[in-house]
Parts: C-alpha cells; structure tokens; sequence
C-alpha cells in the first residue's frame, strides 16, 4: 500500500496543527534586499512592529537557546543566559542556526524546529492578544495568541530584550 504524503506545509504549521493549536498564515510578498525581515513582515502585514517577534538562537555553556524578541529591539544576551541558568550566550553561528532549526536564516520560526531547544518569548509579548512570528520561511508570519506560542514551544517569559 502507498504511503500517503504528508499534509503541505511548514514545519511550524504542521506542528501547530497537530497540537490543536489555532494560528493565521499571514503570507507577504519578501523583498530579498530587505534590511531587516521582521521589520519588513510588520509593515507588510499592517501591524504595529512590537507586535512583530524574531526567533534568535544563542550559544550558552547549557547549549543553544532560542530568544523570541519584538524586531524592535534586540535580545539581551545577559538577560537570556540569566533566564535559562547559563554563565553567558553569545549569537550563535548562522550555518549552525539553520542545521539545528532546518530553517533557513529570515525565516527560522520557535515552533516546528528540528531539534528542540530551551525557548524564552520576551515578557513583552503578553501585552498583546496576538503576536506574530516567522512561520518558517521568508515571506510567511504566524498569528497566534502569546499563550498558545508558549505552548507550542515549552517556553518561558523573561525580560530579554534591550
């Protein structure tokens, strides 16, 4: 008997699916000499850009972290370790981003990674009802409410952003 091919998708809207978890594909046309994606996908989209999250992995003596931050701002790097009990983090490399994630840089969203990592979502985002974030390639955000992000990710409020 054939295998039946698996629903079209990315991994973050696979992943979210199959949790139950409700989300909004808000697709955008991406503009490759854009300077900043997140800052592209808000304007794109219409929305207020602290509404808008990137997805950022540091390296810590604990391992890779993933920061989720407004794309006003940028992740405190101190505060990150802090909350996950680490010494210090610095941004980890790219290529390595990419091959742990499977998302390629501009795209790299906190839900559907290929390998799970410790998750912490700026406190931030509790300030909204829905906050966006890459929905796994460029040119794609996921709407979904701040608590079910957290749900979908095994994640924890801190103040990480500066």
């Amino acid at each position: 008997m054939a295998r039946q091919k698996a629903a079209a998708g990315t991994p973050a809207t696979v992943a979210l699916t199959a949790a139950g978890i409700p989300f909004t594909l808000h697709p955008y046309e991406h503009d490759p000499a854009a300077a900043s994606y997140g800052l592209e996908a808000a304007e794109a989209l219409g929305v207020e850009a602290d509404r808008v999250f990137k997805t950022l992995l540091a390296d810590t003596d604990l391992g890779l972290v993933v920061g989720v931050v407004p794309v006003t701002g940028m992740l405190d790097l101190k505060a990150l370790a802090a909350a996950v009990g680490a010494k210090r983090a610095t941004m980890a490399d790219p290529a390595v981003a990419e091959r742990r994630t499977g998302y390629v840089v501009g795209g790299i969203s906190p839900v559907g990674q290929k390998t799970r990592h410790v998750t912490v979502v700026d406190e931030t985002a509790q300030l909204f009802d829905t906050v966006f974030v890459s929905g796994g390639k460029r040119g794609l955000d996921l709407e979904l409410a701040p608590a079910d992000l957290l749900a979908a990710t095994a994640a924890a409020y801190a103040p990480i952003a500066k």
